[in-house]
């Protein structure tokens, strides 16, 4: 079994980035999280993160107050899950942040 993690910075700026962490047993990935990462006054917040920590693959939607919003995604194959996790961030991360932003107040 093999461990992987790396981080995508998704914006110009450098105030996005997304954070992948896998683990990989003959090709196949078994465990994951894939999570976004905005900077706001020079502090690092999750802002979304994918993983399948209580058994099934879910997206959590973090609140600045430390509450998150957990959603189901019913994707068994987690190779599959890995695809739609990280497609889903960089296809709305401008979204996910300006909710998060706007949360802040």
């Amino acid at each position: 079994m093999g461990i992987k993690e790396f981080t995508k910075l998704i914006s110009p700026e450098g105030e996005d980035r997304l954070r992948i962490k896998l683990k990989v047993e003959k090709g196949k990935v078994i465990d994951l999280v894939v999570q976004y990462e905005a900077r706001f006054k020079e502090k690092w917040h999750e802002v979304v993160r994918y993983d399948c920590a209580h058994g099934f693959f879910h997206r959590d939607i973090m609140h600045p107050n430390g509450e998150k919003t957990k959603y189901h995604i019913p994707i068994a194959n987690l190779n599959n899950a890995l695809l739609y996790a990280e497609q889903d961030i960089k296809d709305r991360w401008k979204w996910y942040r300006d909710r998060f932003k706007k949360e802040m107040k």
